[in-house]
C-alpha cells in the first residue's frame, strides 16, 4: 500500500491511529444488528471529522479501528469522539444494552 501524505498550511503528515476498544467486561454485546449499526455509526463520526477509516472491524468483545486523523487531533481526541458517540447511540437504539450494562464502553 502506498503512503499517501496529506499537506496542509506549513505541515506535511501521514498519521494513522490503531485504537481497540472492548464493552465494559468485555461482554460479547456487539452482535449482528448492534456490529452492523456501530460499523455505519464509526464510519459517520470519521467522516463528520474529515478522518479516514483504513480499517474497521467489529468483533463481539472488541472493535478495531486504524483511522488517519490531522495531526491537530490526538488519538485520545479520536477515540473519545468514536466511543461517546457510538455509546449513546447504540444505548438509545437498543434497550437490552442498557439492562445488561452500566455503560457500553
Amino acid at each position: 500500500m502506498a503512503r499517501e501524505v496529506q499537506v496542509s498550511a506549513g505541515v506535511a503528515y501521514d498519521l494513522g491511529y490503531h485504537v481497540v476498544w472492548c464493552p465494559k467486561y468485555r461482554r460479547p454485546v456487539l452482535t449482528a444488528p448492534i456490529a452492523a449499526r456501530c460499523d455505519e455509526l464509526i464510519r459517520a463520526k470519521c467522516a463528520e471529522h474529515g478522518w479516514q477509516v483504513i480499517a474497521l472491524e467489529v468483533m463481539p468483545d472488541h472493535v478495531h479501528l486504524v483511522v488517519k486523523a490531522h495531526p491537530g487531533d490526538s488519538p485520545a481526541h479520536v477515540a473519545n469522539q468514536v466511543k461517546g458517540f457510538t455509546s449513546r447511540m447504540l444505548r438509545g437504539e437498543f434497550p437490552a444494552l442498557r439492562s445488561k450494562l452500566p455503560t457500553l464502553w
